[in-house]
């Protein structure tokens, strides 16, 4: 099954198999969200340990899928083979850094008081910072996708269409546990089904532009991928830290999420080391 997945990615223009891999995240996003429709009310240490979960599988995925493939293919010994390593993963997480600070958007579980970002003349809703919370967490990992495409675009050794294909695989398995995180608080604060799964799938819309905007930037400026790929890690692991890791730790779940973290990290690590 995985060597006919390699073979027809292989068979086509690699911004589109960025796209049909976005594609692919999203859809397990709206998977997740869907659940909406079948299960009233899920216990809150099921939703803590899913989410513990996707951080497993974000921090196991920054290294193993992009971290060590940027210092592999980058040139010279020591502190200059590292160099565009350090270089790309500090400009990551800088920019979603700038972009937590300017953008509004609101943690799960948090009142609309603890709003982050720009304040607004006019009070958004809090359904649109719930949303744009979770986009913020999906635009590192579209990126993430899409650079490793654009790698196989410019012929780079460390970039493989298995490896692409694996990584996106992990980000859609940590993508339903995010539909999910989504669309439930919002049924619970009243609204309706079909409402909570919009929002809750609409928050990866953006996973697909992520990746076709990563897989023509490497395509057009193959010398950037090391930088290109750390800097993706950069930005996941910012929003691991940032967003996923308090949130989990908020209630009494902690140790049923410290163990969904390393339940994904071990899970992200393997698919990688076997598949990739």
């Amino acid at each position: 099954m995985f060597d006919q997945l390699i073979a027809f990615f292989e068979s086509v223009d690699p911004v589109w198999a960025a796209l049909f891999a976005g594609l692919f995240t999203w859809s397990l996003t709206a998977i997740g969200a869907a659940l909406v429709f079948v299960f009233r009310n899920p216990d809150k240490r099921l939703l803590d340990g899913m989410l513990g979960f996707t951080g497993g599988v974000m921090i196991a995925a920054s290294f193993w899928s992009l971290l060590a493939p940027a210092i592999n293919m980058s040139k010279g010994e020591g502190f200059t083979k590292v160099m565009p390593a350090a270089i790309g993963f500090a400009l990551g997480a800088l920019f979603l850094f700038a972009l937590d600070k300017i953008l509004p958007h609101l943690h799960l579980n948090h009142p609309v008081s603890k709003t982050e970002g720009v304040k607004t003349k006019t009070p958004w809703q809090k359904t649109t910072l719930l949303v744009l919370a979770i986009t913020l967490h999906n635009i590192p990992e579209g990126l993430a996708v899409g650079v490793l495409f654009g790698g196989v675009a410019a012929g780079i050794p460390e970039a493989t269409i298995a490896g692409a294909l694996t990584l996106a695989i992990g980000i859609g398995l940590q993508n339903l546990p995010e539909g999910l995180a989504v669309s439930f608080p919002l049924r619970r604060a009243g609204m309706s089904r079909g409402k909570s799964f919009m929002y809750g799938q609409s928050s990866a819309l953006v996973e697909p532009v992520a990746a076709v905007i990563g897989a023509l930037a490497v395509g057009f400026f193959t010398p950037i991928l090391p930088y290109a790929l750390a800097f993706a890690a950069g930005a996941m692991i910012f929003v691991v830290i940032e967003e996923v890791v308090p949130e989990t730790q908020q209630g009494d779940n902690g140790d049923i999420a410290t163990l969904g973290f390393i339940g994904g990290f071990i899970a992200m690590m393997m698919l990688d080391v076997a598949l990739g």
